[in-house]
């Protein structure tokens, strides 16, 4: 198997619990247009998708036309709710503190959102120049572009990339591109849900925190200070 030389992560639901935030907030401003649905369907059609995605299988579904006002009130009220609730994921800083290899961040999330969002939680420095998302690709996941886009600008191979992503599209995305793929599955969002993955998204290993991703790889990590 490839030494990896390149650590790809999700942002929502990754770096930040910020996933059950967004599913919840969607939720209820599609309740008021008759649009029925709960956590777990958010997690298992929508998690990993761009926004414009997500509102064309709402049309496509439900047959409803949302106004064209909705993205802007929903996103407006959404950043307010991370400005309130927004939290790191734990033991990210940590791990990325340890890292031995590059990474890098690759997002469905818009650019605006995807830049807040580092804001709040402190980690726009430990990313800087090093962020992408689905605004710079035809495709977002679970196509592969996104995955590749960001391996070619960091100049790795593919294969020699490991995606660290909690959705099934990214999961999708990342097989697809030609990578190593390890689910993260300690976001709020995923609590209490089932968890077996479909056949075309199966990852390499799922891990519940950061502490058992570290235990199974110690190669990639400095060693733990001892105190």
């Amino acid at each position: 198997m490839t030494t990896p030389e390149l650590i790809i992560f999700d942002c929502d639901g990754v770096l930040i619990d910020s996933e059950v935030i967004s599913a919840r907030q969607l939720i209820h401003e599609l309740s008021g247009y008759g649009v029925d649905m709960d956590m777990a369907f958010v997690s298992r059609h929508f998690l990993g998708r761009s926004y414009p995605v997500v509102l064309q299988e709402v049309r496509d579904r439900w047959g409803v036309q949302l106004p064209e006002r909705f993205e802007a009130d929903y996103r407006a009220r959404l950043l307010a709710a991370f400005e309130r609730d927004l939290q790191l994921m734990p033991g990210i800083v940590e791990l990325l503190a340890a890292l031995r290899l590059p990474y890098c961040l690759a997002t469905s999330s818009s650019p605006e959102r995807m830049r807040r969002s580092l804001q709040i939680t402190g980690l726009s420095p430990m990313f800087s120049d090093r962020c992408f998302t689905a605004s710079e690709v035809a495709r977002g996941k679970p196509a592969p572009d996104l995955f590749l886009h960001a391996a070619a600008r960091m100049g790795v191979d593919p294969a020699a990339c490991v995606v660290i992503e909690d959705s099934l599209n990214g999961v999708r995305a990342g097989l697809a591109a030609g990578m190593r793929v390890w689910r993260f599955a300690g976001g709020s969002h995923l609590k209490g849900l089932d968890l077996t993955p479909p056949d075309d998204a199966i990852p390499e290993a799922t891990y519940d925190d950061f502490t058992a991703l570290r235990a199974a790889h110690p190669a990639l990590f400095l060693p733990e200070s001892v105190t």
